[in-house]
């Protein structure tokens, strides 16, 4: 994409997209790695268009916000993520540990690492803590004179979610702490599975004929977002302390803090290390991958920190991240199984893709049966795979299966490639072929162009329609969906807003009756008040996020007046670029779309435009937020100054009229001071909004 405006928001969208599936979902659809790599390309174009910095950009905030019925639960002092290093496959000037040398000295050529920070107040060898980077749940827990009071997740790292009635199950987590100082503490950690006891765990849920869970890091998470604590404290979860948020007597080092939290009671990896110099560190990095295979818990990495208190100090923090400690993330764990055939799965926009059948194999903790082969290009020409091959596969970023390679074994040639379907597997209709990007002749975009009469595309859009960021209908899942299409009771999104008058055949389908078709069909009703926004995720207009979707309605505040814009209106609405106004005109160009959109109206579907902005205190007045406050997330924020009026914009401008900057604001405030544009903090604008100021 050319357009580096539109890329900055295809990556924000997508960024955000994957935040909530790993972070409430728990399910992760790419790896650490490229996440990171997305990550990286959307700060190098922030980097060159500050201006345009969406307030929603991911570079902004951590994780993703509660949206469970839990309640939330405040991070006093902000729990923020850490930055990745990798170890290289391809080692460049520093080998496989160039990001942890990088990390501390500096790239040649090139500004950065921790010396270059502290400049003469560097020693001459930095002491580190190196601990193994558990794969669990990040939680945060709260003591008052040395009683547990409470506990929650990261969250955004600002706000997360109160699990306390499951933290007071776990077995190994103290509930008074021996010989701590009184006052409040703020212990910080990882919830997770020891592999043994998810073993046996599973063993017992196959024993009661119940499905045994697959992953032990996302049932940790899901475990701990149960609201009924007994089915915590039936599973064998355990807690493992690796830092603080707050403490009234904090040590001069981080090593002496873990020495604490032994003596206080926690659960500590043994497996941590003081070491003097990065050479030493890195020794310890590749003590605990060595030992990796053999753990009982599952790890991803080695965290390493510099040890001193007052170094940390000095260092200070990067955006979302502290300067003074990098995640580094191992080589994924690779196996070798079967290639027992290829299935071709279509989405819900069309596109075809292979799935290797695998024979089941053990990989870092989980058994994996099927994994992604991507694309023809992967599956053919850079793959060359053969039904009957012996594959090495890995899970990418200890997440994602997929196939690495196959092995050269005897025969294998005489056997012959795997080929894609010329006709689609789910409908029969003939597939069709395009480039998805001009420049790359090799990366063919294969899809089946049915889209209302493929059984895969129909369920997919169905599904995607009633999904939790959409329309939100409850109790429409997987199963009834497909029931439904099976049944020709609904093809389209319209169709779903027409089955009351086709109750009786609704109440025959399997498991339903009487009383779950007349809860579906409330559901359905209710779902027809959804926002326009919502409205406009559900019909999968292509390129639009929620945050596009937000936009979009509160410039034309109505489905028709977007369905009737031409590409300049869109390209003039905010953080819209031409390509994006673009594809959006394309859809709604489509007759077919046009006529769904007028079907579900028909219905009762009123896609509710926003409201109209609040004739408050700060009515007309544009705000930029910028940094971290100190005690709300921006978006808490940018939510109290719409409320009174205001209005809240991703970059400075001379028509800018506040700039609310926190800590480690960045060039927004440089911006803001240059311009001479009122800066103020969480605490004059929170008077401001009262209009006390």
């Amino acid at each position: 994409m050319s357009d580096p405006i539109a890329r900055m928001n295809v990556l924000v969208d997508e960024l955000l997209r994957h935040n909530r599936l790993y972070h409430e979902q728990n399910a992760p659809e790419i790896s650490d790695l490229e996440y990171d790599r997305l990550f990286r390309e959307l700060e190098a174009l922030e980097a060159q268009l500050p201006l345009l910095v969406r307030a929603d950009s991911p570079t902004r905030k951590v994780g993703s916000a509660p949206v469970s019925e839990l309640q939330p639960f405040v991070h006093a002092v902000p729990m923020l993520s850490l930055q990745n290093g990798y170890h290289k496959a391809e080692p460049a000037w520093g080998g496989p540990w160039e990001d942890l040398l990088e990390w501390e000295r500096g790239k040649p050529d090139r500004l950065g690492g921790l010396r270059r920070v502290l400049g003469a107040d560097a020693p001459e060898a930095i002491a580190y803590v190196v601990e193994p980077k558990l794969d669990g749940l990040a939680m945060e827990l709260v003591y008052q004179d040395g009683a547990f009071v409470a506990g929650g997740t990261r969250g955004d790292g600002t706000v997360g979610e109160d699990v306390s009635h499951n933290l007071r199950t776990i077995q190994n987590l103290p509930k008074r702490l021996t010989g701590a100082p009184a006052g409040r503490i703020t212990v910080r950690g990882e919830v997770l599975f020891d592999l043994a006891g998810f073993e046996r765990m599973n063993a017992e849920r196959e024993a009661r004929g119940e499905k045994r869970f697959e992953n032990p890091r996302n049932s940790a998470a899901g475990t701990m977002r149960q609201l009924d604590p007994r089915l915590a404290k039936d599973r064998p979860l355990q807690f493992f302390a690796h830092s603080a948020g707050e403490h009234p007597e904090p040590p001069a080092r981080h090593s002496e803090l873990l020495e604490q939290f032994r003596a206080w009671g926690f659960t500590v990896s043994p497996l941590v290390r003081r070491c003097e110099g990065i050479d030493a560190a890195i020794e310890a990095v590749k003590v605990i991958e060595a030992q990796r295979a053999d753990l009982p818990y599952e790890i991803d990495g080695a965290v390493v920190k510099v040890d001193e208190v007052a170094l940390q100090e000095a260092l200070g923090f990067v955006t979302r991240s502290p300067r003074w400690a990098l995640a580094f993330k191992y080589l994924p764990a690779q196996v070798r199984t079967r290639l027992n055939s290829v299935l071709f799965s279509v989405g819900r926009t069309g596109q075809v893709t292979p799935v290797a059948q695998l024979e089941p194999a053990r990989v870092g903790g989980v058994t994996v049966r099927n994994a992604s082969l991507h694309n023809e290009h992967q599956m053919r020409r850079v793959l060359g795979l053969r039904v009957g091959d012996t594959v090495t596969i890995q899970r990418a970023g200890d997440v994602i299966p997929e196939v690495v390679g196959a092995v050269d074994e005897p025969g294998r040639e005489d056997r012959p490639f795997i080929e894609y379907p010329n006709e689609c597997p789910d409908c029969g209709h003939p597939l069709v072929r395009s480039l998805a990007d001009e420049s790359k002749p090799d990366m063919v975009q294969i899809r089946c162009p049915n889209s209302f009469g493929c059984p895969a595309q129909v369920e997919g859009a169905l599904r995607h329609f009633a999904s939790r960021l959409a329309m939100d209908i409850e109790g429409l899942g997987e199963k009834l969906v497909e029931q439904l299409v099976a049944a020709d009771l609904a093809k389209r999104p319209s169709d779903l807003y027409r089955l009351a008058e086709k109750k009786a055949q609704l109440v025959a389908l399997e498991r339903m009756g009487e009383t779950s078709a007349q809860n579906l069909l409330d559901a359905i009703e209710v779902s027809k008040g959804r926002p326009l926004e919502r409205g406009l995720m559900a019909l999968g207009v292509p390129m639009v996020g929620e945050s596009t979707a937000k936009e979009l309605a509160r410039a034309f505040r109505g489905m028709d007046a977007i369905v009737a814009a031409d590409v300049a209106a869109l390209d003039a609405v905010p953080n819209i670029a031409l390509t994006t106004a673009t594809a959006i005109r394309g859809f709604f160009e489509d007759e077919g779309n046009r006529a769904e959109i007028a079907a579900l109206q028909a219905a009762g579907v009123r896609f509710v435009p926003p409201a109209a902005p609040a004739a408050g205190t700060l009515a007309g007045k544009t705000f930029v937020l910028t940094g971290t406050l100190p005690t709300m997330g921006r978006e808490e924020m940018k939510a109290k100054l719409e409320a009174a009026g205001g209005k809240v914009s991703g970059s400075v401008s001379k028509k800018t009229d506040y700039v609310v900057a926190g800590a480690e604001a960045g060039s927004k405030l440089d911006k803001a001071v240059e311009l001479g544009v009122p800066v103020m903090d969480e605490a004059a604008a929170l008077a401001l909004i009262a209009g006390e100021a």
